[in-house]
Formats: C-alpha cells, sequence, structure tokens
C-alpha cells in the first residue's frame, strides 16, 4: 500500500493544502493520504501552534467525504515535540510504500531537522516545486552528506543509497498561508474561499485566532 504523508501545523488548514494534496494524490495514484498535525513543531513558535485540539478538529472536517484524505492523531496523542522521523517509524511497520510531502522551502533546510540523515531510509520524498522553480538545481542546494548519496535515476527523479527515491514534482501555486489567514480573521476580514466553509465555522464557533 502506497500512501502519502503530509505533516504540518495546519494552522489552520487551507485550500491550498487540500488542492497539492489532491493533485499529488493524484499524479502517484497514492492509495490515500494522512495528513498530521504536529503537537509541538521543533521550527516554529509553540505560541502560534496552539490549539492542537481544535486543528484536529478543522483538518477532520475539511477532509470530510474525500475518501482518500485520512487525518492522524499520532503526534498529536504522542505529546512533547513531534519530530518526523518517531513518525515514521511507527508508519513504516503498517505500509509498504511512504511517501513524505515536503514544500521545496523546507526540504532544502532538511539537515536542520532531529536526525535527519535517518529520514532517507524510512520513507520517499515528494518534493513540492513551484512551477517558476523548476530550472533550481536542487541537489546542489542539499548537504553534501545528502547530495553524495543520490543518483539521478531520471529528470527530477533522485535515488538515495538508501535505494528510497526523491522525487521533485511542481504543484499548483495558490497563495495562501495559515499566516494570512490568522492575521485577516484577527482584523475582522473574511476568510471565505481561503479555508474550506466547514473550517470556517469552527474558527468562528470557537474564536480562534482574535487574539
Amino acid at each position: 500500500m502506497a500512501i502519502g504523508v503530509f505533516g504540518g501545523t495546519f494552522n489552520p488548514v487551507h485550500m491550498g493544502h487540500l488542492r497539492v494534496a489532491e493533485e499529488i494524490r493524484e499524479d502517484f495514484r497514492l492509495e490515500v493520504i494522512y495528513f498530521i498535525p504536529s503537537h509541538l513543531p521543533p521550527h516554529k513558535d509553540t505560541e502560534t501552534c496552539s490549539f492542537s485540539g481544535d486543528r484536529l478538529k478543522m483538518l477532520e472536517a475539511a477532509v470530510k467525504g474525500n475518501p482518500f484524505f485520512k487525518v492522524s492523531d499520532l503526534e498529536i496523542k504522542r505529546g512533547g515535540l513531534s519530530y518526523t522521523i518517531e513518525t515514521l517509524k511507527k508508519l513504516e511497520g503498517r505500509f509498504n510504500d511512504i511517501y513524505f510531502i515536503i514544500g521545496i522551502d523546507a526540504f532544502v533546510l532538511i539537515d536542520t531537522w532531529y536526525h535527519w540523515e535517518e529520514l532517507f531510509y524510512h520513507t520517499n520524498f515528494i518534493v513540492m516545486t513551484r512551477p517558476a522553480s523548476g530550472s533550481l538545481n536542487v541537489p546542489q542546494m542539499l548537504p553534501e552528506s545528502v547530495r553524495t548519496r543520490l543518483t539521478e535515476l531520471q529528470d527530477s527523479v533522485y535515488r538515495h543509497e538508501s535505494g528510497k527515491t526523491i522525487h521533485l514534482h511542481p504543484v499548483t501555486k495558490i497563495d495562501i498561508s495559515s499566516t494570512k489567514i490568522r492575521a485577516l480573521h484577527r482584523e475582522e476580514r473574511s476568510i471565505k474561499y481561503l479555508v474550506p466553509p466547514s473550517v470556517e465555522k469552527i474558527i468562528i464557533e470557537r474564536g480562534l485566532y482574535r487574539s
């Protein structure tokens, strides 16, 4: 079973997250994509990543009705700082093929992640690129200890010495950010069409992001 793993704070989840996940699921013929909201991400301000229960509920509401999207509370239940390597080790016993979905900006900083070298032995990567970034030489932007372990299989597809693959994959550029959504709502401006209606309803009812 080939699955996608899409991690993040999802604070809140928005239409950009959902659209790129749908494109990747279809392009790679993944059986399901698991959205996994972090509890406390090591790279972000913990204050802006609060409301873990609300973030989980918003994700569940956003994917409802899509049989190919599922939400996992694995990292929230585990508590503490959310380390991707721990999540992947937990999942790999259940699934044959795991594809970790990550943006290009985060991927080129992979050497700042906890036990980052191990990641390449536990998952394939789908690196989301913007159409305009297609000419970037991503391998040259990676740490040397990763770069020297890659073999180019074909254009934009690489194999790590572990046997796992790295796919540089362009997705539709949708200029939406969770930071912008929180700011708009705090200023009492509309967030319609940036998030699903079910997510907007939860934000309003729970009084999220007002201060």
